[in-house]
């Protein structure tokens, strides 16, 4: 073997190491990039779920027995408010006349 295939032996080799380490650095880079995609994700998951614990609260809040009696009793007293003036409104038109 003579001294120039023993230079292009050793080129290639070195060519293939350097080639190996440029390949592992972009995938050590897109490791990063998945991670940031990775954290991001769990960031967005961590939110969604803190509006679906409300999301269910205001759900089972309106419908628990307390929150339906807390409704008819508003309602109640709507309907007496509205009575109510009902009445002073003929007892001020009865005045009127």
């Amino acid at each position: 073997m003579g001294a120039y295939a023993l230079i292009a032996i050793v080129a290639i080799i070195v060519y293939g190491i350097l080639r190996f380490n440029r390949d592992d650095n972009q995938a050590n880079q897109l490791d990063n990039h998945d991670r940031e995609a990775l954290f991001e994700a769990q960031r967005e998951r961590d939110e969604l779920r803190e509006r679906v614990q409300v999301l269910e609260r205001i759900v089972t809040d309106a419908n628990s027995s307390d929150a339906r009696k807390t409704q008819r009793l508003t309602e109640e007293i709507e309907n007496l408010r509205r009575s109510e003036g009902k009445r002073q409104g003929k007892s001020t038109e009865d005045v009127s006349e």
